[in-house]
């Protein structure tokens, strides 16, 4: 289990990458499975701290993952305002011609795509976002 409790600055996200990197190696996670999850859990804490608060900084992101055998449950909370990435963000158009889609926009869809479930919840004044990679035992 990883439990870290980040600063709302991108600067973090090294912080946050050595240890998943450390968790993974513990665990003996796949290269596959190591690289799904840094990437998920980058996508979900730049946007975090780009577009969730009014100013950066002086805010706490939580995020906590539990390695089990047959999955891995990624949490992340934050104070930021009220965002259900789930239901809110764009669906980006990803069969049109690259040069006609925008720059962005695909960070929810990857999540949907690379994680198996992942849930919402505001709660307290918080957001929680749980997200969950099945594997093979």
């Amino acid at each position: 289990m990883l439990s870290l409790c980040l600063e709302s600055r991108l600067e973090e996200l090294q912080r946050l990458e050595a240890a998943v990197e450390d968790l993974g190696e513990r665990e003996q996670w796949p290269p596959s499975l190591l690289y799904q999850v840094k990437l998920v859990l980058e996508e979900v804490i730049v946007n975090i701290v780009n577009y969730g608060y009014e100013e950066r900084g002086g805010h706490k992101i939580d995020v906590q993952l539990i390695s089990e055998p047959d999955a891995l449950t990624i949490k992340i909370a934050d104070d930021g305002r009220a965002f259900d990435p789930l239901s809110q963000a764009p669906t980006p158009d990803v069969d049109a011609d690259l040069e006609d889609r925008p720059i962005g926009g695909l960070g929810v869809y990857l999540v949907q795509t690379l994680m198996d479930e992942a849930h919402y919840r505001r709660e307290q004044d918080r957001n929680h976002l749980t997200l969950i990679k099945r594997r093979d035992g």
